[in-house]
């Protein structure tokens, strides 16, 4: 069980890196708004949990529930998001957003992210997951759910430094969307999506 453990930290380290990037970027538009926290955590956590249901129902063999090519097809999910919000940022581009406490977050826009941002995720976990007995599974998903909060944890942490805070204050609007649309591209090229 400690082998299957540490095999997971390593694992989950290696394909949840990236999302402290896009965890950051929702801590920073929803900079002041109340709940901002507590909706990303919820967010992330749904997210995961998805991952982790699909990652296992897939490695049980129930791929009729997910076949693998519809995997890089969730790259549409943050690429829709990402326009959606680069729309809101050229129709307010006037506005003066001084006095804005932030913008609210939504707990399933953050879950839909780390989902669809999650299509690599699954790629590796059902080969492992293939590869152990149920108790290791169980072991693993322990293990990552345990690192979910401290994923979460970093990417605050990171959000709230004051000169990476002011980065983020200052060009959110432009990099939230430009985020999202380059993350949706990517999951969608990587798979091979619509024969790319």
């Amino acid at each position: 069980m400690a082998v299957a453990a540490l095999q997971a930290v390593g694992l989950f380290l290696v394909t949840n890196i990236d999302d402290i990037i896009v965890l950051s970027l929702f801590f920073a538009r929803g900079a002041g708004a109340p709940g901002t926290t507590a909706k990303i955590i919820a967010g992330q956590y749904i997210g995961f949990g998805g991952i982790l249901i699909a990652s296992v129902l897939v490695a049980l063999g129930a791929s009729a529930f997910l076949p693998e090519d519809a995997i890089p097809y969730f790259g549409l999910i943050p690429l829709l998001l990402g326009l959606y919000a680069a729309w809101q940022t050229w129709r307010n581009r006037g506005d003066d957003d001084d006095d804005d406490p932030g913008k609210a977050v939504a707990v399933w826009t953050v879950a839909a992210v780390t989902f669809a941002n999650g299509g690599d995720n699954i790629g590796v976990y059902v080969p492992v997951f293939l590869t152990v007995g149920p108790a290791a599974i169980a072991a693993y998903a322990v293990v990552f759910l345990a690192l979910v909060a401290v994923l979460v944890i970093a990417a605050r942490y990171v959000a709230t430094r004051r000169p990476i805070a002011e980065v983020l204050e200052r060009w959110e609007h432009v990099l939230f969307p430009l985020v999202l649309i380059g993350l949706g591209i990517v999951i969608l090229v990587e798979g091979g999506a619509f024969g790319l």
